[in-house]
């Protein structure tokens, strides 16, 4: 016979570790899916982990007088006294079968050990760390597999950059891209069609048009990206980031191999974005444009009196850095 949902999570305990809280929104769902499966009528129970004092887990094991199955949720697991830590283990190691149990820890060192101890019984863990930028596209790839669609690289990568690191934000796009577009494929002119004046994408693509050599389209990206109040510094850090990546690129030649995207910092989708931009670069190019940000960051910054002509100022002299071959 098939295990059911609720087959799966009653008389288990989940750890979630981390501070992602979309990702562990949507653990604690699932379990609640399967538990209401077993009982419509099933119990929530959600405390803090403070208040998990002698005797308590045995309260939470035993059966209710309304509902059969229960789904109890331990938040901020690091403040667990230091008395009631024998008896959370012993619960995990010999669980109710109608309860579901969720953990929630942030990762701090703080409560470390029973951490540890928790994970030497079998628990199933569940990782909710937040993810850093060049992880993204890869997430975003699988959120749209989740919905049965396929996305390019490219296109993932042009999600992040104009929607920005927000996972509810950037699933909430996904989802509407899933359900509007109508082939199965989604692509960059499906991404730029829907989410191409967001603000957020500008700093990013100001700096990629320059890079590439597209003087016309970095200007109008960089006037979308004023007039939707992006701070300048953002564009002057977009500039130095690619400019360090492009540089480290070049440096590196093609003696990477498969370890190129570790030796040089940046995420492997990034590699064939960087690989079309060196074919205009030479390193005395990159050094002159990496000067050209730095006086536009400072001018920025209050060395100047006008904080948007340096920004048009520093397009034109990276795209001519790059022809000056």
């Amino acid at each position: 016979m098939t295990a059911t949902k609720a087959d799966r999570v009653l008389g288990t305990t989940t750890l979630i570790i981390g501070t992602n809280e979309l990702l562990a929104e949507r653990t604690v769902a699932r379990i609640r899916v399967g538990v209401h499966e077993a009982d419509a009528d099933a119990d929530l129970s959600e405390l803090s982990a403070r208040d998990l004092g002698p005797g308590v887990m045995a309260e939470i094991a035993s059966p209710s007088l309304f509902a059969s199955a229960r789904l109890v949720l331990v938040t901020d697991l690091p403040e667990l006294p230091a008395d009631a830590a024998d008896g959370l283990l012993a619960y995990v190691a010999e669980p109710s079968p109608d309860v579901a149990l969720v953990l929630m820890h942030p990762g701090a060192v703080k409560g470390k050990a029973v951490l540890d101890q928790l994970r030497r019984t079998g628990v199933t863990v569940v990782k909710a760390e937040p993810l850093k930028r060049w992880d993204l596209p890869d997430w975003v790839i699988r959120e749209f597999e989740s919905c049965s669609r396929v996305v390019t690289a490219r296109a993932a990568a042009q999600l992040v950059d104009a929607v920005g690191e927000d996972l509810r934000a950037l699933a909430g796009a996904v989802h509407q891209l899933a359900a509007d577009v109508g082939a199965e494929l989604v692509d960059e002119e499906a991404v730029g069609r829907y989410f191409g004046g967001r603000a957020e994408v500008k700093g990013f693509a100001v700096a990629d048009s320059a890079l590439e050599g597209r003087t016309a389209q970095a200007l109008e990206q960089l006037r979308w990206a004023l007039g939707n109040k992006v701070d300048p510094v953002l564009v002057t850090s977009a500039f130095a980031s690619g400019l360090r990546g492009l540089g480290r690129y070049v440096a590196a030649g093609s003696t990477g191999g498969s370890d190129l995207a570790r030796e040089i910092g940046v995420p492997p989708w990034k590699l064939k974005t960087l690989a079309r931009q060196a074919r205009g670069w030479t390193p005395d190019g990159i050094e002159t444009a990496i000067q050209a940000t730095a006086r536009a960051d400072a001018q920025v910054k209050g060395a100047g009196a006008d904080r948007h002509w340096p920004l048009e100022r520093l397009v034109i002299s990276v795209v001519r850095a790059r022809a000056s071959r």
